[in-house]
């Protein structure tokens, strides 16, 4: 049971991991403040730092050295981690509408999501050009353009748009690498031909005159050419046209002009500069909305103008995160005044660098490798974090909430057990007030009925099948929870050749203010309404109760022809295995608790988790399948066990064929297991070829526990080349052959590891 230190009273809502954001959440990981939720909505999971973007380009860094993963930052933060994107702003509901989510409400909200391109309503540019912003498209796009380089003979034509700090390192860093390859594979270098174009009259505009000199050689040496005073007029397919009707023809235009802002800020109703900017005061607070603060490229300073510049982000780091702690806990937000003077670092391709600073200028490797030590401590900071410490209770700000409010908090501490745990009627159907159950014939007395009991029809010819998961939540983001824990429970259904008819929920929320409780209840039930009407599964009830912890299950009602029901009995002997989804989630969420899996690994999970079986069973029913299982907490091993058994036959598995989630080897390697684990791996009496198999760096996988995984089928070997391109294109790219069915012999060990 939650004490009521850690009640939730109010939401803080990141949209964006920005500079200023990152900082933010690691001081709140240092020092938290009780009765206060943290949640992160952010478009990419790993958030890329702009200071060493041109060095990512040049092939100085590799992806994780320039990138901020804030799944372990957040984490470290306590935080909530929504991979999502802001769409909208309800200001006077007080909530985040979002691309692919429910609306995310907030007592406090702070915005750091950068800038986007600008592209001037230049004709053709935003379908011909590659912005650098957002970096992370910039960056596919980028290894895109690479390759495509690498596999042709060229000539090869590179522009880049816009001549401040941004083009002049980008240029100079994609020259670099760019002749690097090239002249390692023996090509010729000088089929690489540049241009950079600006429509201002001199290179770099915003810096001294000795630091554009130093350029302007470097460009000259490295035979750049440069076209000044030439705004860009249209872009087409393979040309630029610019200013007095000149064309230049290139085969890859990167575009790095001054940057704006998406239009949903304004449309949202905030107070905005003439290129959509969040005007904010010395707070940082909005001047429109004092509950909505803004750092970053995204913010507009009234009183301070400044640069679109990363230093400055970084530098409002600090005083966003002590004014939104003054305004959570009622007290009024600092004045920030920014410097005027900063130092100017700009890169030079290979590693040399010019640093600028009060009219001084200096240039060389030197300045390189000082740029290079300042960016890799900056971001030591967020990717080496301290190791999660035990949680201690620490007082509930008084400031935090109202005399209500912490009556409410007092009793949340003295909730009674029995039915008098259950959620109160008007939270349940305030929460539930919004979903809509798929509409069912069969379905007599449902959801939304007052009675005690569902009254459900089974159609005449039709046989019911049973089935009931439940578990804890293992994730702090409730709607994708509720994706995975339906399409856990549905698994079983489809895996035995069943069509789901009706679901029953059983959910449990952690203890807190009823509009908290009712917030958590509704996006839950809503990631699972979205899987169950899906898959043709109409929610009739449940029962939901308030406890320490989240978590949900459900009881799931399936219908089949008697004559089809697939069994984990009626393998054949020549049949083929095949295995529908990568295994590894186990490992992972593991190595996830202990701030040990990069998000990226988290999400390509979790992305494989909501995916429903459902077209998978129908692949395989129609191709053959025999027998079949869907892989859940008794691992690979554990059910091709319980299918040997039931078909009195033997298998033989290969090791190298098995499709595993990205970042599960690195986990195990790690030594990193699920604590279910020991319990699975009791199993390997069944397996024969164990010495060799524990050899493999593939073996702990087969005992690791999955959620919501894949379907396991044996089908006739004649069958399995055109199920796996039917799988494929149903969008089980990882779907494989991972064995055969052979006949039983007379050894105990029914399954044969091939490593």
């Amino acid at each position: 049971m939650k004490s009521s230190q850690n009640a939730i009273v109010k939401d803080l809502v990141l949209v964006g991991g920005g500079h200023s954001h990152v900082i933010l959440l690691k001081k709140f990981g240092m020092k938290p403040l009780s009765g206060v939720r943290l949640t992160v909505i952010a478009r990419d999971v790993h958030t890329p730092y702009s200071g060493m973007l041109p060095g990512y380009v040049a092939g100085h860094y590799d992806f994780d050295e320039v990138h901020i993963d804030l799944r372990p930052l957040c984490q470290f933060a306590g935080a909530r981690l929504y991979h999502d994107e802001a769409t909208m702003l309800d200001l006077e509901a007080k909530q985040v509408v979002c691309k692919g989510r429910p609306p995310v409400p907030y007592d406090l909200l702070s915005i750091n999501i950068g800038s986007t391109p600008s592209f001037n309503g230049i004709p053709g540019a935003e379908e011909f050009a590659t912005p650098v912003k957002p970096i992370n498209n910039f960056v596919d796009r980028w290894q895109r353009f690479l390759d495509r380089v690498l596999d042709s003979p060229g000539p090869h034509r590179i522009g880049v748009v816009g001549a401040g700090a941004g083009g002049t390192e980008l240029l100079l860093a994609a020259h670099h690498r760019l002749g690097n390859l090239l002249a390692e594979r023996g090509q010729d270098t000088d089929r690489l031909e540049f241009h950079l174009i600006s429509k201002s009259e001199t290179i770099l505009p915003n810096v001294s005159a000795a630091v554009r000199r130093r350029f302007e050689r470097l460009f000259a040496a490295r035979g750049v050419r440069v076209h000044t005073g030439a705004p860009a007029e249209k872009v087409t397919h393979g040309a630029i046209t610019i200013a007095g009707g000149k064309t230049i023809e290139l085969d890859q235009i990167l575009w790095v002009t001054a940057a704006g802002a998406p239009p949903w800020l304004r449309e949202s109703g905030l107070d905005v500069d003439e290129n959509g900017f969040i005007q904010v005061g010395d707070t940082l607070q909005s001047t429109s909305h004092g509950d909505v603060f803004a750092a970053g490229d995204i913010a507009a300073v009234v009183n301070h103008p400044r640069p679109k510049a990363g230093v400055f982000a970084v530098r409002q780091g600090p005083p966003l995160t002590a004014n939104l702690r003054r305004v959570l806990v009622g007290r009024p937000a600092r004045p920030f005044v920014p410097q005027r003077a900063f130092l100017v670092l700009i890169s030079a391709g290979d590693k040399r660098a010019v640093a600028a600073k009060w009219g001084w200028s200096a240039e060389g490797r030197w300045v390189w490798r000082w740029k290079d030590w300042i960016d890799r401590r900056f971001m030591r900071k967020f990717n080496e974090l301290p190791e999660m410490a035990a949680e201690e209770a620490t007082p509930l700000d008084p400031g935090l909430a109202d005399q209500a409010t912490l009556k409410d908090i007092s009793a949340i501490a003295m909730r009674c057990g029995g039915c008098g745990a259950k959620v109160g009627a008007n939270v349940l159907s305030q929460a539930l007030a919004g979903l809509e159950p798929l509409g069912n014939d069969d379905v007599l007395v449902g959801l939304h009925a007052p009675d005690d009991a569902a009254v459900v029809q089974i159609p005449d010819g039709k046989v019911a099948v049973y089935t009931v998961d439940y578990f804890r939540a293992f994730i702090d983001d409730a709607y994708v929870f509720g994706q995975v824990a339906a399409n856990h429970a549905l698994s079983d259904i489809f895996a035995m050749g069943a069509e789901p008819q009706t679901a029953l929920a059983i959910a449990t929320v952690p203890y807190g203010l009823e509009a908290k409780v009712e917030t958590t209840l509704r996006e839950m039930m809503t990631g699972a309404m979205k899987v169950l009407n899906a898959a043709g599964a109409t929610l009739v009830g449940g029962h939901t109760s308030e406890g320490p912890e989240l978590a949900l299950g459900f009881s799931i009602n399936g219908l089949a022809d008697k004559e089809h029901i697939l069994r984990k009995g009626g393998m054949t002997e020549g049949e083929v295995l095949i295995l529908t989804k990568p295994l590894g989630t186990g490992t992972l969420f593991a190595a996830d608790m202990q701030q040990k899996a990069k998000g990226r690994w988290i999400e390509g999970a979790l992305s494989c988790m909501v995916q429903s079986n459902r077209d998978a069973a129908r692949c395989l029913f129609n191709h053959g399948a025999s027998a079949c299982t869907d892989i859940t907490g008794f691992g690979l091993l554990g059910h091709l066990v319980e299918m040997t058994k039931a078909s009195n036959v033997d298998v033989e598995v290969d090791l190298e064929k098995l499709p595993i989630l990205d970042g599960a080897q690195e986990t195990v390697r790690l030594g990193i297991l699920s604590s279910l684990q020991p319990a699975n791996v009791r199993l390997r009496r069944a397996i024969r070829n164990l010495s060799e198999a524990q050899k493999h760096e593939r073996y702990p996988l087969v005992f690791d526990p999955q959620t919501s995984g894949g379907l396991l089928a044996s089908l006739p070997a004649e069958q399995a080349e055109p199920c796996l391109r039917e799988l494929r294109d149903l969008g089980y790219a990882e779907a494989a052959v991972i064995g055969r069915v052979m006949a039983e012999s007379e050894h105990l060990e029914p399954v044969t590891l091939i490593a």
